[in-house]
């Protein structure tokens, strides 16, 4: 095996081994919170209300969480959406500021989703003659671009709650539609 073979089955294993501690960090901080959220409710009616779990629940984006990722990242409208057959889940964004969402084309970044439920991290293939299936071009002001995620196992389904990660950006708790 040569040395450059060697360093990059090296520096993968770093990668998988960073991104297994943030999936372990995300996990404890949400299972906080679920327990923080099911405390024990005050007053007969809230007692004799059903419980419900967090990731079930349809929530979109706050207005402050939109202003955000515009702010920070020059993106909105995020979607995270199940394919037909499973075996992808399509990530998209429409880019507002070109300047800030450079970051979400770029192709030295890896991007990642997350799947604190799961423990799971999915990546975007690879294919043989077409390389990455991701858009990877200059942003202009209001175009939606997107990239699909190999979903093998169909681990992420509809309704769980995903982070994805390019980078520095991390767009957290989408919810997959």
């Amino acid at each position: 095996m040569s040395l450059k073979v060697f360093s990059v089955r090296i520096a993968t294993a770093s990668v998988a081994v960073a991104l297994s501690l943030l999936i372990a960090a995300t996990a404890s901080a949400q299972t906080a919170r679920t327990a923080a959220a099911t405390a024990a409710p005050v007053g007969a009616a809230a007692a004799s209300a059903p419980h419900r779990s967090v990731a079930s629940r349809q929530q979109r984006e706050s207005t402050k969480a939109k202003n955000h990722y515009i702010a920070a990242w020059g993106v909105d409208k995020m979607k995270v959406s199940y394919t037909a057959s499973g075996n992808l889940i399509r990530f998209s964004y429409r880019v507002a500021e070109p300047g800030r969402a450079k970051i979400l084309g770029d192709k030295k970044f890896t991007p990642y989703m997350l799947s604190p439920r799961h423990a799971a991290v999915l990546q975007v293939p690879v294919m043989d003659k077409v390389g990455m299936l991701r858009q990877a071009t200059t942003p202009q002001a209001g175009q939606e671009y997107w990239m699909v995620f190999s979903n093998k196992g169909n681990l992420v389904r509809p309704g769980d709650r995903v982070n994805v990660v390019i980078g520095a950006f991390h767009a957290d708790g989408l919810m997959v539609e």
